[in-house]
């Protein structure tokens, strides 16, 4: 049986480029509408893997996606940073006047919203995928509907790109993850960077504590999200990325921090990517 890999969204879309790189590009997809259902796809093993966008330079962090990975206890085993070129894409002999709505993905048109300023007559409606908005443009022969998505998008379903690059800050990245079941067993030296959660106790210093031994054991810490923990008001889970030279100095942290912090879980040991 073929490995398949679940993105979100179709061919076209940004994870299917990211998959494309990762695994190769025949590689067999099951192509999801969410990202509830892309979870799905693991964890009823119709896929044994699959990508997912955590955070983008523009819009920030896509944050329901950590508390998918945290309740069904999926491993983060790679990341890959993508750049991301939004493009205004329509059926052929249109002028941007002549449109009324754009459909995409919610934070694509997040990381456009400064362009869509200068065209208050465009309505922007909210869709589940930015190639499957191309495809149904295509698919419909929509006209007075755009797109906002990846070039690739716009050649595979032969629209015309109206306006290139059209995000607010022309460095624009996405960091994508890769997720399995069960952890990737990679060789110590290899992994740099660690994904955790855990939780705090209500006392005043409490996180600053926790930073203090992550800086103690000499781990550079990327990236720390609170989340509010519905069963308790006003509490709060945190998700934390370090990045590190040796493994020992982050094992040496984690045994400490298990002993700090309540609900102490890793989810995912792996490999920095290039941003």
């Amino acid at each position: 049986m073929e490995t398949k890999i679940a993105i979100q969204g179709i061919k076209g879309s940004f994870h299917h480029q990211v998959a494309g790189m990762w695994f190769g590009a025949d590689a067999p997809l099951d192509e999801c509408m969410s990202f509830p259902a892309l979870v799905q796809s693991l964890t009823e093993n119709r896929s044994a893997l699959a990508v997912m966008a955590l955070e983008n330079s523009i819009a920030g962090s896509i944050i329901p996606n950590y508390a998918l990975i945290d309740h069904n206890n999926l491993h983060i085993i790679g990341e890959h940073y993508l750049n991301i070129h939004m493009n205004l894409m329509a059926l052929g002999g249109q002028a941007i006047e002549d449109i009324t709505e754009v459909h995409s993905h919610p934070m694509a048109l997040l990381q456009c919203s400064e362009f869509f300023r200068q065209y208050p007559h465009i309505k922007l409606v909210e869709s589940v995928d930015t190639a499957e908005t191309a495809q149904r443009i295509h698919n419909n022969s929509l006209k007075g509907i755009a797109a906002v998505g990846s070039p690739i998008a716009a050649e595979m379903f032969g629209l015309t790109i109206l306006a290139a690059g059209i995000h607010n800050i022309k460095n624009n990245q996405t960091r994508f993850v890769i997720l399995k079941t069960q952890n990737k067993a990679l060789p110590k030296e290899e992994i740099n960077k660690a994904s955790v959660k855990f939780e705090l106790e209500d006392t005043p210093g409490s996180l600053a504590t926790v930073l203090n031994v992550m800086n103690n054991c000499k781990l550079n810490l990327t990236k720390i999200q609170s989340m509010p923990i519905a069963e308790t008001p006003f509490k709060y889970s945190f998700f934390v990325d370090v990045v590190f030279e040796k493994y020992k100095h982050y094992e040496k942290a984690k045994s400490i921090l298990e002993l700090m912090t309540t609900h102490f879980k890793v989810l995912g040991e792996y490999k920095k990517g290039n941003a």
